[in-house]
């Protein structure tokens, strides 16, 4: 007689699964890059079979592509979410340049890097990273336009002013799989200078705020 026990399997609804497999598949991809995201390693990481795996992406292509758009949108939530109704356009800004720097905007940082050199050969990862940068886009705009219409900001064109602004982020990015200890402060701070004279407010306007 066999004196092995097979485990209890749990089936999980279907949405429950995939979403399982995309949050394990976004954190394989930020630890170690999205070439390592492939659907052994993810069933290995769930304790599962591969095939169940492929049920949900038959494709391998696809699951690399939900897995650095699912870190790209938890990303941009994390760092320009929904102000809340004592918070000011300035505030907003504000802070979203304070997140745009430390290990963990590093670590993102490299995701980009990552997914926009592969997505030179994958069509469907082109296509999951020109949506992300158009959710940027759109977001960072909604928030100069708020600046505008309270008063805050002055630009001619806010979407331009976006793009300006992330312009400058990426650029510093790209730097991010290189250590820069003798960056001076000013370069360090090239992001918050170029947002303050974009937008039309003194020096000092969009230094760090608490909350």
């Amino acid at each position: 007689m066999s004196s092995s026990v097979q485990r209890k399997r749990i089936r999980k609804d279907p949405a429950a699964r995939r979403a399982e497999i995309v949050d394990a598949a976004a954190a394989v991809a930020l630890a170690e890059g999205l070439e390592c995201v492939t659907l052994r390693r993810i069933a290995e990481e769930l304790d599962v079979r591969p095939g169940l795996i492929s049920h949900y992406f038959p494709s391998v292509e696809d699951l690399v592509a939900e897995a650095f758009g699912s870190a790209a949108t938890g990303e941009l939530d994390a760092m320009l979410p929904a102000g809340g109704p004592e918070d000011t356009p300035t505030r907003r800004m504000a802070r979203f340049l304070a997140r745009t720097s430390g290990d963990a905007y590093d670590t993102l940082s490299r995701l980009w890097i990552n997914a926009r050199h592969l997505s030179r050969y994958r069509t469907t990862l082109r296509d999951r990273v020109a949506e992300q940068e158009g959710a940027w886009r759109g977001r960072l705009e909604a928030l100069v336009q708020d600046g505008v219409t309270a008063g805050e900001f002055r630009t001619e064109d806010p979407l331009v002013t976006a793009i300006h602004i992330l312009v400058v982020l990426d650029g510093l990015g790209a730097h991010a799989n290189t250590p820069t200890p003798d960056r001076p402060p000013a370069a360090s701070r090239m992001a918050v200078t170029l947002a303050e004279r974009e937008l039309g407010l003194p020096t000092g306007a969009l230094d760090p705020v608490s909350g």
